[in-house]
């Protein structure tokens, strides 16, 4: 089964999000536990926590088609050791945030090399954090999200997670989020039937579908290639449709969170409804 949702609104208290997933027909969602532009949050209260868990059974949703992100803020892999501390201690912090919440993934962009170290100096920099942050938390897989390469962030490249994966001691908590908008900007071409076929054999190739935990779906605004991170609505981008109609009949990805970060949330109910259109009937075990 395909679990198809939206990076959903927390406003009004981290309790809302499985509600206002629910009112749009999402299968999945995804969340930020804090303010995703502020360093600190203030600590969940019981009332939270409880709320949270009853409004998650109520509207049937398992922790496996949750897929919380972390602040923009945290870079994992800053060359400079203060402000790389204050990262990981913000990560941390998250970490145990969904652990309160009984969520059991949370997503990150790898680091970014702030253009202060190499590619390879940065990513023992990131797995070393993360190694960190597992030995401080328990029971949360760390999720490292592919980006488009824009700046000096790191992930752009499938060798990238790869290495990452192989850097981490704790291999039972660590995955893969693959972002469609941000893999077609890094060079991945995904348009048809034949690239994304091509360009997924390269994924298990290179980083393997063992790892995987998600996927974010979105269109692009730039070209292949562009290093460009700017999402559009599904079908309304440099991408096209016939990616996610891969994506909807490839049985790899059934029970994986799936979840929309498109521009316009209205449009949300609307594209979750076409995407399980693209499913059809036509499912293979890989496309």
């Amino acid at each position: 089964m395909k679990r198809v949702g939206a990076h959903v609104s927390v406003q009004g208290g981290v309790e809302n999000a499985p509600i206002n997933a629910h009112e749009i027909g999402a299968k999945a969602f995804a969340l930020f536990t804090k303010n995703q532009r502020q360093w600190h949050a203030k600590p969940f209260t019981a009332k939270n926590i409880d709320a949270f868990c009853r409004n998650m059974e109520r509207c049937g949703y398992s922790s496996a088609h949750v897929l919380p992100h972390d602040s923009y803020l945290v870079n994992l892999g800053n060359p400079d050791a203060d402000k790389r501390k204050k990262s990981l201690g913000a990560f941390i912090d998250e970490l145990r945030r969904c652990r309160q919440l009984g969520l059991h993934m949370l997503n990150t962009h790898p680091g970014n090399h702030m253009n202060l170290a190499s590619e390879e100096q940065c990513l023992e920099l990131i797995a070393d954090s993360i190694n960190r942050a597992l030995d401080q938390t328990e029971g949360v897989t760390v999720v490292l999200e592919n980006t488009a390469g824009q700046g000096s962030s790191l992930g752009y490249r499938f060798e990238h997670l790869a290495t990452l994966i192989s850097k981490v001691e704790d291999k039972q908590r660590i995955g893969v989020c693959f972002d469609t908008c941000h893999a077609f900007a890094a060079g991945y071409d995904i348009r048809n039937t034949q690239s994304y076929r091509a360009t997924m054999n390269e994924f298990e190739r290179t980083v393997g579908f063992r790892w995987l935990k998600g996927m974010h779906l979105n269109d692009a605004k730039a070209g292949l290639g562009s290093r460009i991170d700017r999402h559009r609505s599904i079908g309304q981008g440099t991408i096209g449709n016939g990616a996610f109609k891969s994506i909807m009949r490839d049985r790899r990805l059934d029970e994986l969170p799936l979840i929309l970060e498109t521009e316009d949330e209205s449009l949300w109910p609307e594209e979750i409804e076409l995407l399980y259109r693209f499913e059809g009937s036509r499912r293979s075990r890989s496309i």
